[in-house]
C-alpha cells in the first residue's frame, strides 16, 4: 500500500528539508510519519539518511534494519549500510553490504567505487583494479571510475596506464578537473613538465581558479605548445577576473602571431562589446569578413553587435536599424543546401541570441518572427528527422500526460525561483513530469526540481544528447521556461520535439520561432490585446500566473552606514541590471532629485566594471545639464548577495522601477519588504510586470500613466511621508496575496488537458 496524500505530503516536505541540510527538521518530519505509519520503508530509509548526516550512526544503522526488513531490493539501500558499516568500523559488513548493492543494481557503480577503494587500502591492488573495471564497464560515460583506477595506477607507478586512461577519459569529459589536474601530476613524474603545464591551466581555468590558470598558460606561450587555443583561453581567465583590457590585448597579441586565427576575431569583437565598446567592435567584424568570406559565424557576430549601454535615443535608433539590415542580408546569404555553410550556421546560432534587443523600447514582434524563422530552417537543414510534425497519442482514461519542462536556470535564479511552485504543487496523478536541466552547475533549487519530477536529466553541453533524452520519453507538452536567454536552448525550440510546444516568460517576449505553439503568460502581466503582440497563441494564467513562496527576510539588519549611505536621506532604490535602463531615464532622475533635495538614488553595479562606469559618466552628463552633481545624489553599490540585498531593500523609502523592461523577482523581493514602488505600464508584457504586481495588491496609485506621471509619483513619494507610509501599511495588509497563489497551477493543468484533448 502506498501513503496516503497527508503522508505524501509530508515526505515531500521531509526531503526538500534532507535535501536543503536542514536534517533535524527533517528528522521530525520522517517521525511524524513514522508515527501515523510505520510500514513505509522509504521513510526509514529518509531516517536512517537523517542519522547518518547527523554522525548518529548506531540510530542510522537502526532504522535502516526497519526498512530493510520492509523492502530489501533496492541496491542503494545496501549502498547505505555499507557506508554505515564503516563508519562503525566494521569492513567485513561494509564490503558484504557493497556486494549486495552491486549485485541487486545491475548498473549502479557507487558500490564497485567504495569496494575500490577498500581493497586498495587494503593493499589487494589486483581486486581494486577489477572493481573499478566494473565500474567503468557500467557506466563508461562517467568521469570517477577512470580518476579512481588511473590514481591507482599512479600510485603503483604504472605512470603509461594512468596517462592512458586519463586520456581515454579527458575525452569523455574534457572540463573534469580532477581528471585534468591528474593528467598533469601524470606527465610531472613522466618528465614532460611543458605539456604538465596544459593541463593544470586546464585544471585550474575549470575550477575558476583563473589567476593560477593564467601563470601555466603564460608559460605554455614560451613553448611548442604555443596555440591559438592556448591564447583564447589565458583571454578567457582574464574576463573570468573581469580584466577585459587585458584580455583584449592577448587576443591583439595573438592575432599577431596567427594572423588566421578566426576565433580570435570572434572573441576580440565580442570582449570589446563587453567593455561597452561596441563601435570598436564593429570594424574589427568587417576586417574579419574581409579576411574570412566565408566564415557565417564572423557574419553573425556583426549582426548581432547591440550596445549594452546606450548613450543617447539616437543611437538606439542607429543600431536598431543595423542589426534589422545586417539580419535580412544575413539571411539573404546564407546558402542553407550547402553542407559546410549550415554547419557554420548552426555553430553560429549557438554562441549568441539577440539578447539585448529586447531593451531598447520598442516593438520586436518582426524582427523576432524573422530571426525565429532563420533559426528553425538552420535547424531543420542540419536536423531535418527532428522537425516533422509529431502526431499526439491517444490517451487512455487513466493515462497520465507527459509534460517536459526545459531551461539552463533551473538554480538559484529568476527562472528557477519563479516557475519552481508550478512543479511544486503539479498533480501527479493526473501528469508525468519530467524535467531537462541544461546548466553548468545545480543547487538547492535544481534539487528541489529534481525532487519534484517524475524523471530529472541534467545534460550539459551535448544538444544532441538532450534531443534523444526528450524524444526517448516521448512527452506530449514541451515547456521552454526561458527562450531567448541561452543559445543552446533557442536552437532545441528550433525543433519539433513534442506535439504541443510551448513558452513560458522567463524571458517576456514572443519567441518568433514556427515551433512554438503556445506563448503561456498571466492575466495582470499582459494588455488586453496583447494577442497581437506574440507569434505563439496566447495563454493567460489568472492573476500573476505563478505559485511563489513568501520569502524568508534576514532577522539582523544592517544601517544605511553599512552601505556607505547617508542617514538622512529620501532613499530612493533602483535595483534592475543598468542595461535596463535607458537614456530617457537619466533625466527622470534629475527631474525628482530638482525636486526632492535630499534624494539619494541607489543602484546596483553591472557585472562588467567597464559597464558600471559607462554608466556613472552618462548620469554625471546628465545631472551636469541641469547644474547638478551627480555623485551628490547618486550612489552605485556593487552587487550583493541575497541578504544584503533584502536588507538594503528595508532600509529604502521608494523603490523606482525600470520603464521599457520592468522588474519582476526584483519587485516581488522590495514589496516583501514593503517598499513602494513607482512603475509604469507599457504596451508589451516586458514593460508591465511591476504594474501587474501592484494591481494584485490593488495598489493602483503608484502606476504611472506616462514619464510625467512617473516623476510626479516619484516626487510626492519623497516628500509626502504620511503618504509613502500609507501605501507601505498598504503593501503590508495586501502582500499576502502574492504568495502560495495556486489558482495558477489549476488554470496549467486545465489548459493542458484541453490542449492534449483538441
Amino acid at each position: 500500500m502506498g501513503m496516503n496524500n497527508y503522508s505524501q505530503q509530508l515526505y515531500a516536505e521531509a526531503l526538500a528539508l534532507e535535501l536543503a541540510g536542514y536534517f533535524e527538521a527533517a528528522k521530525a518530519k520522517y517521525q511524524q510519519i513514522l508515527g501515523l505509519d510505520d510500514q513505509k520503508a522509504e521513510v526509514w530509509h529518509g531516517l536512517s539518511r537523517v542519522y547518518f548526516y547527523q554522525d548518529q550512526y548506531d540510530q542510522a544503522l537502526d532504522a535502516l534494519e526497519c526498512g530493510l526488513k520492509l523492502d530489501g531490493t533496492q541496491g542503494s539501500q545496501y549502498y547505505h549500510l555499507g557506508l554505515i558499516w564503516e563508519k562503525l568500523g566494521n569492513i567485513t559488513e561494509a564490503i558484504t553490504a557493497y556486494q549486495r548493492a552491486i549485485d541487486l543494481d545491475a548498473e549502479g557503480v557507487d558500490g564497485c567505487l567504495k569496494l575500490g577503494e577498500i581493497w586498495a587500502e587494503l593493499g589487494d591492488f589486483e581486486a581494486a583494479e577489477l572493481y573499478y573495471h566494473k565500474a567503468i564497464e557500467r557506466q563508461p560515460n562517467t568521469a570517477i571510475g577512470y580518476l579512481k583506477l588511473g590514481n591507482l595506477f599512479l600510485g603503483q607507478n604504472r605512470v603509461q596506464d594512468a596517462i592512458a586512461l586519463y586520456q581515454t577519459a579527458i575525452k569523455i569529459h574534457p572540463d573534469d578537473s580532477d581528471l585534468l589536474y591528474q593528467m598533469g601530476l601524470a606527465l610531472t613524474v613522466n618528465n614532460n613538465s611543458q605539456k604538465a603545464d596544459l593541463y593544470f591551466g586546464l585544471a585550474a581555468e575549470s575550477q575558476h581558479q583563473y589567476e593560477t590558470a593564467i601563470q601555466f598558460y603564460q608559460n605554455i606561450l614560451q613553448t611548442q605548445w604555443a596555440t591559438v587555443e592556448i591564447y583564447l583561453k589565458l583571454g578567457n581567465c582574464y574576463q573570468g577576473l573581469d580584466q577585459w583590457v587585458e584580455a583584449v590585448h592577448i587576443y591583439e597579441i595573438a592575432l599577431q602571431r596567427f594572423p588566421d586565427g578566426v576565433e580570435l576575431y570572434l572573441a576580440l569583437i565580442s570582449a570589446w562589446q563587453n567593455l561597452g565598446e561596441t563601435q570598436k567592435s564593429l570594424p574589427i567584424a568587417e576586417q574579419a569578413i574581409a579576411l574570412f568570406p566565408h566564415q557565417i559565424a564572423v557574419k553573425f557576430a556583426k549582426q548581432r553587435l547591440l550596445p549594452i549601454l546606450y548613450e543617447s535615443s539616437e543611437e538606439i535608433a542607429r543600431y536598431r536599424q543595423h542589426f534589422t539590415e545586417e539580419l535580412t542580408q544575413l539571411i539573404a546569404e546564407t546558402d542553407l543546401e550547402n553542407l559546410e555553410v549550415k554547419q557554420q550556421a548552426l555553430t553560429a546560432i549557438g554562441t549568441g541570441t539577440p539578447f539585448y534587443l529586447q531593451y531598447q523600447g520598442y516593438d520586436d514582434l518582426e524582427l523576432q518572427q524573422q530571426y525565429g524563422g532563420f533559426v528553425h530552417r538552420i535547424m531543420k537543414a542540419n536536423y531535418p528527422e527532428w522537425t516533422k510534425p509529431l502526431l499526439l497519442p491517444s490517451l487512455s482514461p487513466n493515462q497520465k500526460i507527459k509534460i517536459g519542462y526545459i531551461s539552463a536556470h533551473l538554480t538559484w535564479h529568476t527562472v528557477g525561483l519563479v516557475f519552481l511552485g508550478w512543479l511544486r504543487d503539479c498533480d501527479h496523478n493526473q501528469f508525468e513530469v519530467s524535467c531537462y536541466f541544461t546548466g553548468e552547475e545545480a543547487d538547492q533549487i535544481t534539487d528541489l526540481f529534481q525532487l519534484y519530477s517524475d524523471q530529472f536529466y541534467h545534460i550539459y553541453g551535448n544538444l544532441e544528447d538532450i534531443v534523444e533524452q526528450i524524444l526517448e520519453n516521448q512527452v506530449q507538452i514541451l515547456v521552454f521556461l526561458d527562450i531567448g536567454m541561452c543559445p543552446q536552448l533557442t536552437q532545441i525550440a528550433g525543433l519539433r520535439l513534442a506535439p504541443i510546444q510551448c513558452a513560458a516568460w522567463g524571458h517576456p517576449i514572443t519567441t518568433g520561432l514556427p515551433t512554438i505553439d503556445y506563448f503561456i503568460s498571466a492575466e495582470l502581466l499582459e494588455p488586453q490585446d496583447a494577442e497581437s503582440n506574440y507569434s505563439e497563441t496566447l495563454i493567460r494564467l489568472p492573476n500573476l500566473g505563478i505559485n511563489y513562496p513568501k520569502p524568508l527576510l534576514p532577522k539582523t539588519q544592517k544601517k544605511r552606514l553599512d552601505f556607505g549611505l547617508k542617514q538622512d536621506a529620501i532613499l530612493y532604490l533602483s535595483c534592475q541590471s543598468l542595461f535596463k535602463y535607458l537614456p530617457d531615464f537619466d533625466i527622470i532622475l534629475v527631474a525628482i532629485a530638482k525636486q526632492v533635495k535630499l534624494a539619494q538614488f541607489v543602484l546596483i553595479a553591472h557585472w562588467n566594471a567597464a559597464i558600471t562606469e559607462k554608466f556613472k559618466h552618462r548620469l554625471k552628463r546628465s545631472f551636469a545639464e541641469k547644474n547638478l552633481d551627480s555623485e551628490e545624489y547618486c550612489m552605485i553599490l556593487p552587487r550583493l548577495d541575497k541578504i544584503d540585498y533584502l536588507q538594503l531593500n528595508a532600509i529604502s523609502d521608494i523603490g523606482l522601477d525600470s520603464i521599457q523592461f520592468t522588474g519582476f523577482l526584483t519587485t516581488l523581493d522590495s514589496l516583501s519588504s514593503h517598499l513602494p514602488i513607482v512603475t509604469g505600464q507599457g504596451k508589451w508584457m516586458r514593460s508591465r510586470q511591476s504594474a501587474g504586481i501592484l494591481q494584485r495588491l490593488e495598489i493602483i496609485e503608484t502606476i504611472a500613466k506616462n514619464r510625467e506621471d512617473y516623476i510626479k509619483i516619484a516626487v510626492k513619494l519623497g516628500l509626502d511621508s504620511e503618504w509613502r507610509l500609507a501605501i507601505r501599511e498598504k503593501i503590508k495588509q495586501n502582500l499576502g496575496k502574492l504568495y502560495e497563489d495556486k489558482s495558477c497551477i489549476q488554470a496549467l493543468e486545465a489548459f493542458y488537458q484541453q490542449t492534449i484533448s483538441m
